[in-house]
């Protein structure tokens, strides 16, 4: 059987670079949120993390580790924002040149953000473009060093440093669920825990109006299906990567769905009764939970991570009013 493209050790050298760029974000409880799923869940609350996601911890240890000549190059990504503010600061931060393409309907606190932290945004259709393309001829033409927002060791084990904080503080669980959009973050946290407890659980959730990764698994392969409209907008994949996939069939339990009600109704739950500004797709552990998708026995210990927290003011103000 051959090695996974993402290792154990990775994530650990992962965590002696970003340790110090990083913060170790608090996991929370909620009483509530245990009545109504009948389980013990952990927040890992990456929403409380520099640029408001776990994007930062891949993109810094992706970066940290360029050479001389390619941070004197430049760098390139394409992201609908989280990933495109984590290569920004992690850019700033290292003195490296960024180029973000993004896409012309991504959220505008997004598009702000990451023109806040240095870098230069060309915005695209989605409709009509492939990011992957963007960046490979931009990359063709400048010379550019791309920055894969998940397909990429580097950045998987960065994602990956999360899990290491979130068992040291919780001690061992049943279970553990996470946002899945490209997978980066899903193969990371699978590695570490399918290493640390090989008898754990762990499940990734993806927007019903999204579902890559349930139509891929079923096939067997990386399958592109047409660009989402799910409000999960960090979610809106079209495809797995090929490393992410590798990692994410063999390790990961299961893929769920939610819908958008469901997502809305996650989302003003950690508001109002969590205290949590979270983005819709870093609710859809939480939807996933609360909606009875997921097959955990009652009573387990089980680690949610809220990805994100990044969401549009006024689209959070109609989220908490109830409207779409």
């Amino acid at each position: 059987m051959e090695p996974l493209p993402l290792q154990f050790a990775d994530i650990l050298r992962a965590y002696d670079r970003v340790a110090p760029v990083v913060h170790r974000t608090r996991f929370a409880t909620s009483r509530h949120l245990d009545e109504l799923t009948g389980l013990r869940v952990f927040l890992k609350c990456e929403n409380e993390q520099r640029t408001g996601s776990f994007k930062i911890r891949g993109a810094y240890n992706r970066l940290a580790q360029l050479s001389a000549s390619e941070r004197a190059r430049g760098v390139v990504a394409a992201s609908s924002g989280n990933h495109a503010q984590g290569v920004a600061l992690a850019a700033r931060l290292l003195g490296v040149r960024a180029t973000i393409f993004m896409p012309d309907d991504a959220p505008a606190a997004k598009l702000d953000a990451a023109r806040a932290y240095g870098a230069s945004v060309e915005l695209y259709d989605r409709r009509s473009a492939l990011p992957a393309d963007l960046v490979a001829h931009y990359t063709a033409e400048t010379g550019a060093v791309p920055v894969p927002a998940f397909d990429d060791v580097a950045v998987m084990a960065g994602q990956g440093t999360l899990a290491l904080e979130l068992l040291a503080e919780t001690g061992p669980l049943e279970a553990v669920v996470a946002p899945l959009g490209g997978g980066g973050l899903l193969s990371g946290i699978a590695t570490v825990v399918r290493t640390l407890i090989p008898s754990a659980n762990v499940f990734g959730v993806e927007p019903a109006d999204g579902d890559d990764w349930v139509q891929s698994l079923a096939a067997g392969r990386p399958v592109l299906i047409d660009p989402p409209s799910t409000i999960a907008d960090g979610a809106r994949t079209r495809q797995p990567g090929e490393l992410t996939f590798a990692v994410v069939s063999k390790l990961v339990s299961g893929v769920v769905t939610a819908t958008d009600d469901e997502i809305r109704s996650a989302v003003r739950f950690l508001a109002l009764r969590a205290k949590m500004v979270v983005e819709p797709t870093g609710a859809l552990g939480v939807a996933a939970l609360m909606a009875g998708r997921l097959a955990i026995p009652r009573g387990s210990r089980v680690g949610v991570v809220i990805s994100g927290g990044n969401v549009d003011p006024r689209a959070l103000g109609a989220l908490l009013a109830g409207s779409r």
